[in-house]
């Protein structure tokens, strides 16, 4: 190993020890393989120096490959395994993508029958445990469904919640046992809407205050229809009356607080905004999903509970270094740095300049492009 000063660090190089920024904050892992970018990175958080494999012998340094009347260009060892690795990548999310569309037709079918009280548990249930199987391969702010149309929104919308609350239960600790539930939590929690008149439920203008009551009303009616079904618990049946509940006592139906409102139901409530947010409605078009989790930063203060909201925050923005985004000035650009201060706003390589969103406020992560 070696200690080198950033100004003397060469393409190619691979660390031998992680670094981290003057701050504390991990910046980048031990073995990673510096790129042109990886270099800025480090002077622009100011970073002296670095601990790498030794500059001796051919495991520290790309090889370079000239031929007549061309310029020396970068072979990286690593680009075999990578290539793979997408592949591998490609064909985990089209089974995803699969299984996705499989439980988005099934709900479908459940909500024309959750009118006279069939919901066939059976076929969710085994649905729903095939696609949890490729959850690992879910990222909530990269996932973007085959085929989408305003129609479809209240089942896309379902099947998102599932994965999202199923994750969510994982994070914050929930026994093993209970993620399946909270999986059907968030998949039903909105079956009360099948007896809203959908001439309501898509109305592009304000609601009468007639039609709001109406429209609340789904939360009951959810709880109704999913009384009398044995393969679901008391949990999911209260998600969906409870999930508008806020912890300050101002949601409906019932105006619980905090401490009376089932922890399903306040799992199902944050994961219930950030997707009813970021999806395409009849009367409005879906918005980024990073300003969206700035939003919900503010709705746990006094609305959502704040530990399920830091937690669904970090965990969503804490695997996302490499990604490619579109700011909202139109700029494509890379994540490189992500602040646990600001994990809405990281920091953003765009054309060889870091631009920090957590100082340039007027600028936000508009789309995740991959």
């Amino acid at each position: 190993m070696t200690i080198i000063t950033v100004s003397d660090l060469q393409i190619g190089i691979k660390l031998a020890e992680d670094v981290y920024t003057p701050l504390g904050g991990l910046l980048m892992q031990k073995g990673k393989v510096l790129l042109p970018r990886d270099i800025e990175v480090l002077k622009a958080f100011m970073v002296e120096q670095v601990t790498v494999e030794s500059v001796e012998g051919d495991s520290t340094r790309v090889p370079t490959v000239k031929s007549a009347g061309q310029k020396p260009s970068l072979l990286f060892s690593e680009q075999p395994q990578a290539s793979a690795e997408e592949e591998s990548s490609a064909r985990k999310e089209q089974s995803l993508h699969e299984e996705y569309d499989k439980m988005l037709a099934l709900i479908k079918r459940c909500y024309q029958s959750a009118i006279t009280g069939e919901l066939h548990m059976y076929e969710v249930r085994r649905q729903m445990q095939q696609l949890l199987e490729h959850q690992k391969d879910y990222y909530a702010l990269k996932f973007i469904p085959r085929v989408t149309n305003r129609h479809d929104y209240r089942y896309h919308h379902a099947v998102l919640c599932a994965l999202s609350s199923y994750k969510l239960a994982q994070w914050v600790g929930l026994p093993e046992k209970e993620w399946m539930q909270v999986a059907f939590a968030g998949l039903l929690h909105d079956i009360g809407n099948v007896r809203i008149d959908p001439i309501i439920l898509n109305k592009p203008s304000k609601l009468t205050q007639e039609e709001q009551e109406e429209v609340r009303r789904h939360t009951t009616y959810g709880y109704q229809i999913l009384k009398n079904v044995a393969a679901v618990n008391e949990g999911v049946r209260l998600a969906a009356l409870q999930h508008h509940e806020k912890v300050d006592g101002t949601g409906y139906p019932l105006k619980l607080e905090g401490s009376r409102i089932h922890m399903y139901a306040k799992i199902v409530a944050v994961t219930d905004v950030f997707h009813a947010m970021t999806l395409d409605k009849f009367h409005r078009n879906a918005q980024s999903s990073y300003a969206v989790l700035e939003q919900l930063h503010l709705e746990s203060f006094g609305k959502l509970d704040p530990m399920l909201v830091q937690t669904f925050i970090q965990r969503l923005t804490s695997f996302h270094h490499g990604m490619r985004v579109r700011l909202s000035n139109g700029s494509l650009g890379e994540i490189v740095f992500t602040d646990s201060k600001h994990p809405t706003r990281p920091m953003v390589s765009v054309h060889g300049e870091i631009v920090n969103l957590a100082q340039q406020r007027h600028l936000f992560i508009q789309e995740v492009i991959y």
